[in-house]
């Protein structure tokens, strides 16, 4: 039997419980590659891949025949409000299962989960599936050295803590509040990424000419704006006023255009090597063996590194004073761009003096003749299809200096560069924004949820103290 995290005291009236006498749960059948593989129709199966963000990846689930399935997994079918855990790889992502995700099939690494009774709140033990505490249980408890397993025979081992039934509702209605927040963020941060690659596909294949005779902006409809002062409509062709003043994009109905490499692009730009814009500095690692070069002075950026924001802000490693010394400085404002390994294609934007690993080319910009802001969405927005090229079928994907400098992608003329840049840099302003947002909330939440998933803080306490109102 397994020691769990114990309070010293129970909360008043709370248990601590069995998690088998209080849950139902079934792990999916393991469903061989035959069964599925070539199948475009059937009934869909779940697998770990297909849950992300609360939701279902309708695009990544796989087939079986529906006779198959009538015949030996019919009794693995799920059904609606079913709890799904992963059980392998990363251990408790769960989602409810909804009416319009049906008809659907269990599958191994997945297991779903009910209350047995009505003293167990459903929503309640969503959260409690999710908790620190439940999670460091499972994680003791499960097997599996390249990746984490765990399974029935586990959590028939496992204790859960259950405060009475109104204060389980309770705790999951505060907690369900912070998440539809959570979740609306989440859209609002979607809603301007499809505005940005919307605006990229625009503004870095035809550019924009200002036109000083507007005085309003056309979008053929009135447009709102969100709280940060940036459209939150998708933009469309048209003219439009921004801080840079009233500009337009080019037509080639009123404006010439040429043939090149990368095919018809503004008369104005030119297309130019990475390698003639900059100079390339391919990164390299400090003897991992010698701790001497490693502290806490100077990034040393990796892959992991590079996220979906424009700017490299920290690093998982940092080198000291000695290793830096070994290595080849990268200077703000450098486009660092993944060029070996799975996440080939990867840009990121330094703000301060740092240095890279060998995965990274970077590019210091010639700032006579390019904006590093433009550039950044320039590599990010042109570099992706030359460099799968590049990397060809090999096992791990590799393109070296001489290769990622030949690289092509057009240039406005310098002050365009600065124009698009301020409009891009406007979107994404706003999406960082939302991102931090949501970082903040998640953080909300974990404190919560260890609050109240222990009885640290009664939610009595929250009303008493104004926290949240009674009943609401």
């Amino acid at each position: 039997m397994i020691k769990t995290e114990e309070m010293e005291k129970l909360p008043e009236g709370w248990k601590r419980v069995r998690f088998k006498d209080y849950v139902y749960f079934q792990e999916g059948p393991g469903l061989t590659s035959d069964l599925f593989e070539g199948k475009e129709e059937g009934i869909p199966f779940l697998n770990i891949r297909c849950i992300q963000e609360n939701r279902i990846l309708k695009e990544k689930l796989q087939y079986i025949d529906e006779k198959i399935v009538g015949k030996h997994f019919r009794h693995f079918l799920l059904e609606e409000n079913d709890l799904v855990v992963s059980s392998s790889g990363t251990l408790g992502r769960c989602i409810f299962i909804k009416k319009e995700n049906l008809p659907l099939l269990l599958n191994t690494s997945i297991i779903r989960m009910r209350p047995l009774n009505h003293a167990l709140d459903r929503m309640y033990l969503k959260y409690y599936i999710e908790s620190e505490y439940f999670q460091k249980g499972i994680y003791r408890l499960s097997t599996g050295s390249a990746q984490s397993n765990y399974g029935p025979s586990h959590l028939k081992k496992i204790y859960i803590f259950l405060p009475p039934l109104p204060e389980q509702q309770k705790i999951a209605e505060i907690l369900e509040t912070v998440d539809n927040v959570i979740e609306k963020t989440d859209a609002i941060i979607e809603k301007y990424k499809r505005i940005k690659q919307g605006l990229m596909q625009d503004l870095l294949t035809r550019g924009i000419v200002m036109n000083y005779e507007l005085g309003i902006m056309n979008y053929g409809s009135e447009l709102r704006k969100h709280e940060s002062g940036i459209m939150n409509d998708e933009l469309g062709v048209g003219s439009h006023e921004s801080e840079i003043g009233n500009w337009e994009l080019r037509d080639e109905r009123k404006h010439k255009f040429k043939d090149s490499l990368l095919g018809k692009i503004p008369e104005e730009w030119e297309v130019v090597s990475l390698g003639d814009i900059g100079k390339i500095i391919t990164g390299s690692t400090p003897p991992t063996l010698n701790s001497e070069y490693y502290g806490d002075h100077y990034l040393f950026i990796s892959p992991e590194d590079i996220t979906d924001s424009r700017f490299i802000g920290d690093s998982q490693k940092k080198l000291s004073e000695s290793g830096f010394k070994i290595s080849r400085p990268i200077p703000p404002n450098s486009i660092c761009t993944v060029c070996i390994g799975s996440t080939i294609g990867k840009v990121g934007m330094t703000t301060s003096i740092c240095t890279t690993n060998q995965q990274i080319n970077s590019i210091v910009p010639d700032t006579d003749i390019c904006n590093p802001d433009a550039l950044f969405y320039l590599v990010l927005f042109y570099s992706q299809t030359p460099l799968k090229q590049e990397a060809g079928l090999q096992a791990v994907p590799i393109v070296n200096k001489s290769r990622f400098s030949r690289i092509q992608i057009p240039l406005p003329p310098l002050p365009e560069q600065q124009r698009i840049a301020s409009i891009l840099s406007q979107v994404d302003e706003v999406i960082e924004k939302e991102q931090k947002y949501k970082e903040k909330l998640e953080r909300i939440k974990r404190g919560l949820m260890e609050d109240l998933l222990t009885g640290r803080i009664r939610v009595n306490s929250l009303i008493e103290h104004g926290y949240i109102e009674n009943g609401k």
